[in-house]
């Protein structure tokens, strides 16, 4: 591929982002921020499924089947010894969503 001004300006980006990203608190911070708009999704879905009350298991098994990707692809990058943060932040937004499940479920059951 040609080196041009865009591309060097893409990868440089790159770079830095990956720079930044290394320092632990702002790893952190992202893996937190994930986890609660994972929760954030969680209520949004249950509340809008919940109002159709006609998809409600065309939803569940989207959500499970995001679940199991989510978690074949953390898995997977574990075991390469890869350091990348995508798999982390999804991993977050997994738990997130499966708490507010959880959250929402106990809601409907009292």
């Amino acid at each position: 591929m040609q080196r041009t001004r865009l591309s060097t300006l893409v990868e440089q980006a790159g770079q830095r982002f990956s720079q930044w990203i290394f320092n632990p608190w702002r790893r952190i911070s992202l893996a937190v921020i994930s986890l609660l708009f994972g929760n954030f999704f969680a209520t949004a879905i249950a509340a809008t499924a919940g109002q159709t009350a006609e998809i409600d298991i065309l939803i569940s098994a989207i959500l499970v089947a995001m679940v199991e990707l989510i978690s074949w692809l953390y898995h997977r990058s574990r075991t390469r010894d890869q350091r990348t943060v995508l798999p982390e932040i999804l991993n977050s937004f997994k738990l997130g969503m499966v708490y507010g499940l959880f959250v929402e479920a106990f809601k409907l059951g009292s």
